[in-house]
């Protein structure tokens, strides 16, 4: 679905007890940044969305590409090209969001921005060339994801590399968290899904994999430790996280979750 430039909202800003919040013409937060901290993860959901870090095996990623659909505030943009120093790419439609994050949220000169739409991006972009990929599509109402098809997430899937994770924020004032979650599925596999308890606002981040083979619990456990030992001071808890990870388990529907597998 493409979204004509006129239809974009007017991107506003607000502050409150030392944080930067964008709005997109509503009081619904779209992304936040501490002023005197910019490189904190301010918002939950946010830092949730960091926790397919758990699913690499090294925090050193060489060679390795990071790209978020959708920017925000560009907190996982600074993020990934400062201090996971990868080659990042953000694709945002709106080029209000693109220019006040120029001047207000210290979007990383290093970034490579891409204005356009997401579905556009994936359509072109190589297969296999992603290890990182963030997906927080919400318009101005924040009603549900603009692009939440499973042919998306299957696009979505066919970027990634094999061992590439995808973090997803599913927010809405509907229900429509478990149809996106069985897209999600029916794109990547059952069991390469796995979902966060929803933040106190109402997101639920899921990471999908490609490939990914999950190593035991203590390995995830040394992973969440090292996490916290280089990133703990951005806000990043990701013992806590561990304690929040489920697998999927598809509901008792199998027409719904046999219909379509993943391509190979």
């Amino acid at each position: 679905m493409k979204r004509e430039v006129l239809d974009l909202p007017e991107v506003t800003l607000s502050e409150e007890a030392g944080v930067r919040y964008l709005h997109l013409g509503t009081p619904w937060i779209q992304g936040g940044m501490r002023i005197q901290a910019p490189q904190v993860v301010e918002i939950d959901y946010v830092q949730r969305m960091l926790a397919s870090l758990l699913w690499l095996p090294s925090l050193d990623p060489q060679e390795a590409r990071a790209v978020q659909l959708g920017l925000g505030a560009g907190a996982l943009t600074r993020f990934t090209a400062v201090q996971l120093r990868m080659d990042t790419t953000v694709v945002e439609i709106n080029p209000q969001v693109i220019a006040v994050n120029g001047n207000w949220f210290h979007l990383p000169q290093q970034a490579e921005v891409v204005r356009g739409d997401a579905a556009d991006w994936l359509s072109q972009a190589e297969p296999h060339c992603v290890r990182l990929l963030f997906v927080d599509l919400y318009d101005h109402e924040a009603a549900a994801p603009v692009l939440d098809g499973e042919d998306f997430y299957r696009a979505c899937r066919s970027v990634l590399e094999t061992g590439g994770v995808m973090s997803v924020n599913l927010f809405g004032r509907h229900a429509s968290f478990h149809d996106s979650i069985q897209r999600i599925a029916a794109a990547f596999g059952a069991d390469q899904v796995w979902s966060l308890r929803p933040t106190r606002e109402g997101n639920t981040v899921v990471v999908a994999g490609r490939g990914v083979v999950v190593p035991p619990r203590e390995v995830l456990t040394d992973r969440a430790a090292l996490i916290e030992q280089r990133f703990g001071k951005l806000n990043l808890p990701a013992r806590k996280w561990l304690r929040m990870v489920r697998p999927y388990q598809p509901e008792a529907q199998p027409e719904a979750q046999s219909e379509a597998q993943p391509d190979p």
